[in-house]
Order: structure tokens, then sequence, then C-alpha cells
């Protein structure tokens, strides 16, 4: 049996399915059941879960062969802050899954983790990769670019196709790369299943580097909608973050991300990827065609 810790988010839920497709037992860990309704109804056994709450890991993991680790809080604050979660909360999943004899973790980090990365997210998950890695389990570590569920669609194509305006963070000029969750799942599949890939930290992408600007111009063509877009300067950017800091961490590093993504390289390179992993890769403009077809429907 694996058990997947998120199976509710944007790579948990694609993964949950994946695995239930290939004949797998899964168990979906989840804050709220009645997110989990069509994962139950596919087959997945569904366990209430909470990093926070080290019962409730200690017995989600009884008897799973395998953990993938999928949850995050990257705009959380409050008790369901990033260090609440992607810190302690999975120190303590990693400190489970070994007394419950798990044979195989399976974390997801980031492309970019590093201990001296400029920004906090990023250096947790660098510290919980070298955490697992000492831990002595069997593990993969799977770091994803950003997906196009949150960095593309929830943040500009939502915006686009519903009518309202583009908020983008700087002049949105730089190219970074996006990965759909579906295609990311497919790595944590193949991770689980090939025996070579464990001990392994594996970087994936999507097949393009987009600026902001070009993934307001797919989604426009996607959506036959002529995008409303407001720039917002980079020392404005800078100056709203420091003011969130305290009252939202989450919003404050949302905005630092935005500055990093204009101010540096966040392109990828997947040619290298794609030797090593036998999965496909989405194109911009093909998630943007589902999404919005699926939000129509």
């Amino acid at each position: 049996m694996i058990l997947v810790a998120g199976a509710t988010g944007s790579l948990g839920r694609h993964v949950v399915k994946k695995l239930l497709a290939k004949g797998e037992s899964v168990r979906a860990m989840t804050r709220d059941r009645s997110k989990a309704d069509d994962l139950k109804a596919r087959g997945a056994q569904i366990v209430l879960g909470d990093l926070r709450d080290p019962e409730s890991i200690e017995f989600a993991v009884r008897g799973a062969k395998a953990v993938v680790a999928s949850v995050h809080s990257l705009l959380g604050r409050g008790a369901n802050s990033s260090a609440a979660i992607d810190d302690a909360g999975h120190h303590s999943l990693i400190d489970a899954a070994k007394t419950a004899g798990v044979e195989h973790f399976v974390y997801i980090s980031a492309v970019g983790a590093a201990s001296d990365h400029p920004i906090d997210f990023w250096r947790t998950k660098a510290k919980v990769e070298r955490y697992l890695e000492d831990s002595g389990l069997r593990h993969t570590i799977i770091r994803p670019t950003a997906f196009m569920e949150v960095h593309a669609w929830e943040l500009i194509g939502k915006a686009v196709a519903t009518g309202k305006r583009v908020m983008l963070l700087g002049p949105g000029k730089s190219p970074r790369n996006f990965i759909a969750a579906g295609d990311a799942a497919n790595a944590v599949v193949l991770a689980l299943r090939i025996p070579e890939l464990r001990g392994r930290t594996i970087e994936v992408g999507g097949p393009e580097n987009l600026s902001a600007r070009e993934v307001v111009a797919i989604f426009e063509k996607v959506s036959g909608r002529r995008a409303k877009v407001t720039s917002i300067p980079l020392p404005v950017v800078r100056a709203m973050s420091l003011a969130a800091a305290r009252i939202h961490p989450g919003a404050s590093r949302i905005m630092r991300m935005g500055i990093l993504n204009e101010t540096t390289d966040s392109t990828f390179d997947s040619s290298q990827m794609r030797t090593k992993l036998p999965i496909g890769l989405t194109s911009l403009e093909d998630f943007a065609r589902d999404r919005i077809k699926g939000e129509a429907g």
C-alpha cells in the first residue's frame, strides 16, 4: 500500500489517480475528507491526517510500503505556516515513516532547493532533503519546476479566462519553466515503480520556458479574450513584500518569488531529463485548452 500525503493537492491528486489506474493500493491522506470524494470513488482509502499532528501521521503511515510526501504550505500563515508544515511537519512524517518500516519515501522538493537560496521555502526544501538523506530511509527526491496549475493558471490564466485584470509582478518579460502536475506525477509513479531511481534526486520541468507576458498571450489565444494587464514595478513589489511579511508571510513569499523570477535565470532545460525519464510533457497551450474546457464544462 502506498500512502500519498497531500492527496487532494495539485500533484497529489494526479499521483493517486495514476497509481490506482496501475492497480496499486493507495491510501490518500488529507485534512478535509470532503475534498477526497472523487478519489474514494476511484478506490482510494481515505485517511484524515495533518502534518502538525504526529498521532495522525503515525496512524496514516501504518502498514504503508511507500510514502509520497506532496504536502506544502507555500502560502500558509499562522498555524499553517511554512515552518509548521514544510519544515517540522515533514520531519515528523519522515520519522513516522522510518518507525513504521516504510520501504521507500518519495519527497517532493523544488528545483533550486538550496541552503543559501534567497527565499525560505527553498531553504526549507533543502533542509528536509538533508534530513531524509540522513534518516537512512530508501528514498527518491523529485524536484519539479513551477506547476502550471498554480503559477500559470491561478496567478495569470484564470484572470484572463474570466475577464478580470491580470496583475504581473514586474514587467513579466523574464522566461521561467512551468510543468503540468500530471507530468510531474508521472515522474513520481516511475520513481515508485523503478528500483534504479531510488537514492536519486530527479529534477523535472516542462517543455517550454515562458515569460509571464507569453503566458498571458497563450491564455488570450485559447480563451478568445483580450487580457487586461497591469504590471507592478519591481520596487513597488519589494515594498509590498516587506509590508506583507508580518501580516501574511505566504503572500510576501509569492511577491519575493516574482522578484526573483524577473531578476534571475529561472529557465530549465528538459532535454536531459527526457533521456532518463520516459514521460510525455504537456505544453502550456494544451494545458490551457484542457483547463478552460474543464472550467466551461
